[in-house]
């Protein structure tokens, strides 16, 4: 018996299985991606951008037909605004697994914890101002039409696709370098929050200055005073004001790490973490079976 059958490997790349016990703490998993165990499987894992690539039709069809006690479990990490199909799915899942709070399998793309001794937190020396790094550009996101309006007043350094090559050690290392980072979303949407926060701003220790939902929906798992939200300014020119008084106020800047005597950040890894809580999550489970009625609206709310 498998514990979790992976229908698709994420985008068609095959994968080593992690050591669930080792990294995560999670016993006796058993993962598979060979589907001539599908019947003995007690959890499918769909894909949703994979699934969107095959349709429906890529689903299971049996022999042997769906037994009675599978679950099968939808997974999906990118936002609604860039998860199509989502109309043809009702009623046919029995879990949501995602970056969202109300999913069956939460699985964000970090978080913060207190660790039993806090290690003392060095800032690392900062001689950059704003750093934005962005590989996805589209003149229509709310993104690039705000960065265009900051840039009029203040100086930002982009990498990526339309910008300067990230140093050698990549993100983090170039980031490090910089007070502030512009962790802007794609599209914005409930807990939509990537590793623009947790990775390319937090674990460079960098001020993110957020673009995404709205700033309550980010105090659901970060500390108010970790981050700048665009909306806490009512216009660009005001929040370029704002990132140069900083930039001279030491004092003021600093207050922005003062949660670092309390948390350290987790940042996920993809996509080992996601099969070993998806496996935590289907060995935990009683025999309840349920099913997701209307997944597009509940996941576009």
């Amino acid at each position: 018996e498998v514990d979790v059958l992976l229908w698709w490997e994420p985008f068609g790349r095959p994968r080593r299985w992690p050591d669930c016990r080792r990294r995560y703490n999670i016993t006796g998993c058993r993962l598979s991606a060979d589907r001539s165990l599908y019947g003995e499987a007690r959890a499918v894992l769909f894909h949703h951008r994979d699934l969107a690539l095959h349709g429906a039709a890529g689903l299971p069809r049996g022999p042997p037909p769906r037994p009675p006690r599978q679950l099968w479990v939808w997974m999906n990490f990118e936002s609604p605004s860039h998860s199509p199909g989502l109309r043809g799915l009702a009623g046919l899942f029995n879990w949501t697994m995602s970056y969202r709070r109300d999913s069956d399998v939460f699985v964000p793309y970090g978080y913060l914890y207190a660790p039993p001794a806090p290690r003392p937190f060095v800032l690392p020396h900062k001689t950059r101002l704003v750093a934005w790094v962005i590989s996805n550009w589209n003149e229509e996101h709310a993104r690039v039409r705000y960065y265009h309006q900051l840039k009029e007043h203040l100086a930002i350094d982009v990498y990526g696709a339309r910008g300067l090559a990230l140093a050698e050690g990549g993100v983090v290392e170039t980031v490090s370098a910089y007070k502030f980072y512009l962790a802007f979303e794609n599209s914005q949407h409930t807990d939509y929050i990537t590793e623009k926060l947790w990775r390319n701003a937090f674990a460079a220790s960098a001020v993110p200055v957020v673009l995404g939902p709205r700033r309550a929906n980010y105090e659901r798992f970060i500390p108010p005073d970790s981050f700048i939200h665009v909306d806490d300014f009512p216009s660009p020119r005001l929040l370029a004001t704002y990132l140069k008084f900083l930039d001279k106020n030491k004092h003021n800047y600093r207050r922005y790490f003062a949660w670092r005597k309390k948390y350290e950040v987790h940042v996920t890894s993809f996509w080992d973490e996601h099969f070993c809580k998806a496996c935590e999550a289907v060995r935990t489970a009683g025999n309840q079976i349920k099913t997701v009625r209307n997944l597009a609206s509940w996941f576009e709310s």
